[in-house]
């Protein structure tokens, strides 16, 4: 569920990688399909990553940024998180 109408399955995995991008821990590129970055290295799972991107979830947290840039949650993101620590 997003605001972009885009429906994400929210796996372990991919709360796993709104929680790295919570921490801090994830960059990611400045692109149509941005790939995501954690502690340095490449994602292995750009397509959740891509997903995540599309379906608000996250996003580059400098606005007209260009390459790699630090990842930020938004209010989706911040909210499934905090619904899958509630279950």
């Amino acid at each position: 569920m997003s605001g972009s109408g885009e429906t994400v399955e929210l796996t372990h995995r991919a709360i796993a990688m709104l929680k790295a991008v919570a921490a801090g821990r994830a960059m990611m590129s400045c692109s149509c399909e941005p790939d995501l970055f954690i502690d340095g290295f490449a994602c292995c799972d750009q397509m959740t990553a891509h997903a995540l991107a599309r379906a608000g979830y996250i996003r580059p947290a400098a606005e007209a940024a260009t390459g790699a840039v630090p990842a930020a949650l938004t209010e989706a993101g911040e909210a499934a998180i905090t619904v899958q620590a509630a279950a």
